[in-house]
C-alpha cells in the first residue's frame, strides 16, 4: 500500500479533497498525469486535430442518447414503428433523443471521415503509430456494423428493404453464403428474428467493442505520442529536450489543447444543433422519408439505397457488373504482363506471378460478378489496414510532398464523393460507368500507392517543428 501524502492544514478544500481522493485512489491521479496533464503534444495543431475529440464527443452523445431510447423502445416486428413513434410524440423530450441519436449517426461518420483524412495527408499512419491506425480502422469497422444494425431498428420501409438487400449480399459467398444469410437473419427472411438480434448487438456487444477499440487507440497513441502537420518526432530517443526531459516542440494537452478543443466543439455543437432543430431529416439523406412508413414486406420502396454514409462502398458493389470483370481480367493480364516482360525479377517468380494471375482470371470468371462486388465492397475497407505498408514516400506529411500529390489527393476525396452520390441515385447506364472508373481509381490509389508515393522531388523535412503563435 502506498504511504499517504500529507497536506497543510491551512490548504484549500480543494486542494484536501483532491489530496484525499489521490491518496485512496493514486492511480487514476497517475493516468490523468500522463495522458492529459502531463502528455505533451505537439505545439503546431490546427483545427484538423479537431476531429479526434469531436468523434469522443459524439460517441458520448450516442450512448446518453441511446440508453434514453431503449428505456421506450419495443424490439418487437409488431411493436417496433410504433415506439419510435411514441417516442416522438408522447414521450417528455423523446423527440429530442431521437433526433439527436440520428443525426448523431451522421455527424459520426463526418468527423470520423474527416479524422481519417487527416491521418492520410499527413501520414499519421507511418511508423510508429502503425497499431494506432489499425485501432482506428477497427473502429471504422466496427462503426459501420454498428450503424447498419441501428438502422434496421425503427422498423421503416428503407430500414426493412435495405437490411433485406445487404444481408442478401451474404447469400453470395460461395458454399457457405445461404446458410450465412440465414444465420444473419435468424430467418429465411428480414422478420421479428433480425430485428431482436440487431437489437442486441446495436445494444450490447458492438458498443462493448467500439469503447474497447477506442480505448486501445487512445493508449496506443498516448505511448508513441501524436504526429503533428510536420510530420516531426517530438517523443523518442532522436527528439530534442530539455533539461527536464520535456520535448521542447511540445505543451501539455491539459489546459492547452481542452481549451483549444473546446473552440471546435463550439462550432460542432452549433452545427448539430442547426441539423437537429432546423432540418434534422436532413433533405432525406440523415432520415429517409420511406422509413417515416411502417415496414411492409409486400411493398419494395421504388429504390432502395442505404444512409448516405455507405453509399461510397454501395456504389462499388454495384459497379461490378459482369462487364467489369472482363476489366478486371483485361487489367490483370496487363499488370502480370508488365511484371514479367519488366521486372527484374526471378523467373521462378515470374512462373509465379503467371500461375497466380492464372488462378485469379479463372476464379473471375467462374465465380458470379455478385460475389465480386461483395468483395470489392468489403475491400474498399479492409485496404486501409495496409496503408501504413502501401506508402513508400521518404516523407510522412504532405507538406513536403511534390506539389502534384495534392492532386492525387484531392482527386481521391471528389472521386469517393462521386461515389458517395451515385450511390444515393437509381441505377443508370452512365453513373454505372462512372462508379466503374471511380472503383478502379479508388483501388488504384492505394495499390498503386507504393510506386507513386515515391515520385517526384520531395521538400527537406525541418529538425523542428514549424510553428507560428496566434
Amino acid at each position: 500500500m502506498a504511504e499517504f501524502k500529507e497536506i497543510s492544514p491551512n490548504a484549500s478544500a480543494g486542494a484536501k479533497l483532491s489530496n484525499w481522493f489521490e491518496n485512496r485512489f493514486p492511480s487514476a491521479i497517475s493516468g490523468w498525469k500522463y495522458h492529459v496533464s502531463e502528455y505533451y503534444a505537439p505545439k503546431n495543431f490546427n483545427f484538423w486535430y479537431f476531429f479526434g475529440s469531436l468523434a469522443l464527443l459524439v460517441l458520448v452523445i450516442q450512448i446518453v442518447t441511446g440508453i434514453f431510447l431503449v428505456m421506450h423502445y419495443k424490439p418487437d416486428a409488431a411493436l417496433a414503428f410504433a415506439s419510435v413513434e411514441y417516442i416522438m410524440r408522447d414521450v417528455p423530450w423523446g423527440w429530442l433523443m431521437r433526433y439527436m441519436h440520428s443525426t448523431g449517426a451522421s455527424a459520426f461518420f463526418v468527423v470520423v471521415y474527416l479524422h481519417m483524412f487527416k491521418g492520410l495527408i499527413y501520414g499519421s499512419y507511418r511508423k510508429p503509430r502503425e497499431l494506432v491506425w489499425l485501432f482506428g480502422c477497427s473502429i471504422f469497422l466496427v462503426l459501420m456494423a454498428e450503424a447498419f444494425m441501428g438502422y434496421l431498428l425503427p422498423w421503416g420501409q428503407m430500414s426493412y428493404w435495405g437490411a433485406q438487400v445487404i444481408v442478401n449480399l451474404f447469400s453470395a459467398i460461395p458454399f457457405i453464403g445461404p446458410d450465412l444469410a440465414i444465420l444473419i437473419r435468424g430467418d429465411y427472411v428480414v422478420s421479428d428474428a433480425t430485428l431482436n438480434r440487431f437489437f442486441s448487438f446495436h445494444v450490447i456487444a458492438v458498443p462493448l467493442v467500439l469503447l474497447g477499440l477506442v480505448v486501445a487507440h487512445l493508449l496506443a497513441l498516448h505511448d508513441v505520442g501524436s504526429n503533428n502537420p510536420d510530420g516531426v518526432e517530438i517523443k523518442g530517443p532522436n527528439a530534442l529536450k530539455d533539461e527536464q526531459g520535456r520535448p521542447v516542440d511540445g505543451i501539455p494537452f491539459h489546459p492547452y489543447y481542452t481549451v483549444h478543443d473546446l473552440l471546435g466543439v463550439s462550432v460542432f455543437l452549433m452545427a448539430f444543433s442547426a441539423v437537429i432543430f432546423f432540418a434534422p431529416e436532413f433533405g432525406g439523406y440523415f432520415l429517409e422519408y420511406n422509413n417515416f412508413i411502417p415496414a411492409d414486406p409486400l411493398k419494395t420502396p421504388a429504390h432502395i439505397a442505404p444512409v448516405w454514409y455507405f453509399t461510397p462502398y454501395y456504389s462499388m458493389l454495384r459497379a461490378v457488373t459482369s462487364q467489369m470483370v472482363y476489366a478486371l481480367v483485361a487489367i490483370a493480364v496487363v499488370a502480370a504482363a508488365v511484371v514479367i516482360l519488366r521486372g527484374r525479377l526471378p523467373g521462378l517468380v515470374k512462373i509465379g506471378v503467371a500461375v497466380v494471375t492464372a488462378i485469379a482470371i479463372a476464379l473471375l470468371l467462374a465465380i458470379d460478378a455478385k460475389f465480386w462486388g461483395v468483395v470489392v465492397m468489403g475491400g474498399a475497407v479492409i485496404i486501409l489496414f495496409f496503408l501504413p505498408w502501401l506508402d513508400a514516400s521518404p516523407v510522412k506529411s504532405i507538406r513536403y510532398r511534390p506539389g502534384w500529390h495534392k492532386w492525387v489527393y484531392g482527386v481521391f476525396v471528389v472521386n469517393f464523393l462521386v461515389l458517395g452520390y451515385l450511390g444515393v441515385q437509381p441505377p443508370s447506364p452512365g453513373g454505372e460507368r462512372i462508379a466503374q472508373l471511380g472503383t478502379l481509381f479508388y483501388f488504384g490509389f492505394f495499390l498503386l500507392m507504393p510506386w507513386w508515393s515515391r515520385l517526384g522531388e520531395f521538400k527537406p523535412v525541418p529538425e523542428r517543428i514549424t510553428f507560428a503563435a496566434h
